[in-house]
């Protein structure tokens, strides 16, 4: 049986606006297992950032109101911040989105590569005992040596020219891959790539991605993709979690989401994947819903094209509707995916049976969903 390295619980993250409280955040469950690729799913403000970064302790303002963030058995939101700080940079890394507003701009990548190496899961520093460290820097021969070899190990043709160079002198493919190099530096056991493509082209992300597919396989690292890409999920992860509007709403094996996707808004995400043969998606009608005062009950209804007046009225819990599938929607049945929604999941919500299925009046052909476009 697979060993499972972080699980998330029922987390649940607000903030205060102007406009009141938002809940980005709303009880959303996933794992990873040791050594596994997933993926976290969805479009653009749906909260799958806001997630990772409560994993990391990254949320300043942030009121993370219940639930838990267990790393290796042990809840992350109990540790101190200098805990946190310790297991982040050496046990859990990050690449963040957007590498010129990651990378320092006055620092040499050389420089801020050894302050990675010196200082992982050492206490913060003073402003002092940083300048006075940065006066020895330069003899530190050892973290120099090992900052260059990683610079080469994420194919970058001259390191050390790259090792001296500022930021602002590189290219964005470039910059992305020293973002990764400092990711890798201190052989995280768990890696948390923030749509790492998302400002390259296409041929420099599928270089990137392909190379860090190939670093993460070498070294057993276990990773979780944040993409609103479907297409890239599918080629680099094992596991999609599906999130919308601050929920999970399905889960599922990368093959068998693709396969066989469940949740409406899944398929919608599907069928809006560009294709030779049908161009682009029609994509999905309508917007992510207020988080300041977000619906009751299922948060999809209001764009859901077979949304009944029950599915504005009785909240979806997580169902499991086969191997390591669970979606939260009121056209599937199905044992409840965790424990704590027994109590709340009595009122059986019967709309119909999904129309895609076989024998259904509006059944879809296969392969239309699956393949990300109609395949006429």
């Amino acid at each position: 049986m697979a060993e499972t390295l972080l699980e998330v619980r029922n987390l649940h993250v607000q903030f205060d606006t102007y406009d009141g409280v938002a809940e980005v955040i709303n009880g959303v469950d996933f794992k990873l297992n040791r050594g596994e690729t997933a993926a976290l799913v969805g479009e653009t403000g749906c909260g799958k950032s806001v997630t990772v970064k409560s994993i990391m302790g990254l949320l300043p303002g942030a009121d993370i109101t219940a639930g838990e963030i267990l790393y290796k058995g042990q809840d992350l939101l109990e540790l101190s911040d200098a805990e946190r700080h310790a297991r982040r940079g050496s046990e859990i890394s990050m690449i963040m989105q957007d590498p010129m507003t990651s990378l320092n701009p006055v620092l040499t990548v050389g420089e801020q590569m050894i302050d990675v190496l010196k200082w992982q899961g050492e206490r913060r520093l003073s402003v002092t005992d940083w300048l006075r460290d940065k006066v020895s820097r330069e003899s530190d021969a050892d973290y120099r040596e090992r900052a260059i070899e990683m610079l080469a190990d994420v194919e970058i043709s001259a390191p050390e020219r790259v090792f001296s160079s500022y930021p602002v002198e590189l290219s964005g493919g470039m910059r992305q891959r020293v973002l990764i190099a400092i990711a890798l530096l201190s052989e995280p056991n768990f890696l948390i790539a923030d749509e790492p493509g998302t400002a390259l082209d296409v041929t420099t992300e599928a270089k990137v991605l392909d190379l860090l597919d190939e670093l993460v396989e070498d070294r057993n690292t276990s990773v979780l993709y944040i993409t609103h890409d479907l297409g890239v999920a599918r080629e680099v992860s094992e596991f999609i979690n599906v999130m919308y509007a601050g929920e999970i709403v399905e889960q599922a094996p990368t093959t068998e989401l693709f396969d066989n996707p469940e949740h409406p808004y899944t398929r919608g995400l599907l069928e809006s994947i560009p294709t030779l043969s049908s161009g682009i998606g029609g994509g999905i009608e309508g917007h992510l819903p207020d988080y300041t005062d977000p619906p009751t009950a299922c948060r999809f209804a209001d764009r859901c094209p077979y949304a009944e007046p029950k599915c504005s009225e009785v909240v979806p819990y997580p169902r499991k509707t086969g191997n390591d599938h669970t979606v939260s929607c009121h056209l599937f049945d199905g044992e409840t995916a965790y424990d704590r929604h027994q109590a709340l999941t009595q009122e059986n919500v019967n709309i119909g049976s999904p129309p895609w299925q076989e024998g259904s009046e509006n059944e879809t052909e296969p392969g239309v969903v699956a393949d990300g476009g109609n395949s006429k």
